[in-house]
C-alpha cells in the first residue's frame, strides 16, 4: 500500500472516531511525522472486529502502532523496552496508554520516536 493511501486511511480513522481519541491520534501522527519526515505509514491488521485496521509507522523497521479502544489509546513501540524514557511516557510494557484528558509531553514523545528510528537503523547496519 502506498504511503499516500495509508495516510488517507489514517485520516479516515481519525474522522470516524470523531472524539478525543481521533484528535489525539491525529496529534500523535503529526508528532511522528515531525520527528521523522521519512517515516512510512501503513494500516495493518484489518479484522472483522476492527475493519479499519491499526495505524503503523515504520522507518527501517517498525516504530510504533496507534491502537484505539473505547476508553483509551495505546501507542505501542516495537522497541519500547530498549528506549530511554526519562519523562516516563511509557506507562505500560512497550506502550503509552492515553485516556481522555491525559497530558502528553510532545517533545519527549518526539525524542522516543527519534530513538526508535535510530535503533532500527543501527540494527539494520549490523
Amino acid at each position: 500500500m502506498s504511503d499516500k493511501t495509508a495516510g488517507k486511511e489514517i485520516e479516515a480513522i481519525v474522522k470516524k472516531l470523531g472524539d478525543w481519541r481521533g484528535q489525539r491520534l491525529a496529534q500523535i501522527r503529526q508528532l511522528i511525522l515531525q520527528a521523522d519526515p521519512d517515516v512510512t505509514e501503513e494500516v495493518k491488521w484489518k479484522t472483522p472486529s476492527n475493519p479499519d485496521g491499526v495505524p503503523l509507522w515504520s522507518h527501517d523497521g517498525m516504530i510504533c502502532t496507534g491502537e484505539t479502544y473505547k476508553k483509551h489509546l495505546r501507542i505501542a513501540f516495537a522497541k519500547g523496552p530498549d528506549l530511554e524514557d526519562p519523562k516516563g511516557l511509557i506507562n505500560s510494557y512497550r506502550a503509552i496508554i492515553l485516556h481522555e484528558g491525559d497530558e502528553l509531553d510532545e517533545s519527549a514523545f518526539i525524542e522516543l520516536v527519534k530513538q526508535a528510528v535510530k535503533l532500527n537503523q543501527e540494527k539494520k547496519k549490523k
